[in-house]
């Protein structure tokens, strides 16, 4: 997808959840924090007072008309392209594979195949355990139960990007047996399984075992979505 055409189908799809939803207000905060912009940067932007971007969010003010919203998503992806475009780039690879942005985080392929364990120590995990392959060449970043609850085995396949030789990252994870089993009817399996939101004293009994027996690498991980979205995309 081309720069141009990845920025206004992302403009439509945030002006369309902002307007289409029943909180305006938690929608726009949403989509300002995901893009890491302050309520004062966006302010500044959009040449208002912050009180006024704070009101909008707390529905202390009517729900923003287009016009408002549309001055909104401008200023969040204008100031995204002085930052270097990453976040608008994050999701137009989202888009272009087929996927809805709240399902799929991220979607990478790296310039080169990566050491597994560089990768788990940019985000802070800790190997459960190893599998048949040390390298990677790409990740996916997974919300876990809308992934496992809104995709068919086809659409769980495409996950994968250009290719298997990667990390799934599945976040929202409570013990880890919802997306491990569900990788069980996927074949082939990821070369490494990332499960965010736990500690390894709360993982399900039986990953390590599951691991093992498919072959990939797993690793447990309780560092900040956002961080750890940073994080990844720093890998070239």
């Amino acid at each position: 997808m081309a720069e141009r055409a990845t920025r206004e189908a992302l403009a439509e799809k945030i002006a369309g959840e902002i307007t289409l939803s029943s909180d305006p207000g938690a929608t726009l905060r949403k989509w300002r924090t995901d893009f890491d912009v302050s309520q004062t940067r966006l302010a500044q932007e959009l040449d208002v007072s912050s009180s006024v971007i704070s009101d909008y969010e707390s529905g202390r003010r009517e729900s923003p008309g287009i016009g408002v919203v549309r001055r909104l998503v401008t200023g969040l992806l204008s100031i995204d392209e002085r930052r270097g475009g990453e976040r608008i780039r994050q999701y137009g690879r989202v888009l272009s594979a087929g996927f809805e942005s709240d399902v799929v985080y991220d979607l990478r392929e790296y310039a080169t195949a990566r050491p597994i364990a560089e990768v788990f120590r940019r985000v802070d995990a800790t190997q459960i355990t190893s599998g048949n392959h040390d390298r990677i060449s790409g990740h996916t970043v997974i919300d876990s139960i809308r992934a496992i609850t809104r995709l068919s085995s086809e659409e769980f396949i495409r996950l994968y990007g250009q290719s298997t030789n990667r990390a799934l990252v599945f976040t929202g994870v409570t013990r880890g047996e919802s997306p491990l089993v569900a990788l069980r009817v996927v074949n082939p399996t990821p070369n490494a399984v990332i499960l965010h939101g736990i500690e390894p004293a709360d993982l399900w009994d039986h990953a390590a075992d599951l691991a093992r027996i498919d072959g990939y690498s797993l690793a447990v991980t309780t560092m900040s979505i956002d961080s750890m979205l940073d994080e990844l995309g720093t890998i070239e």
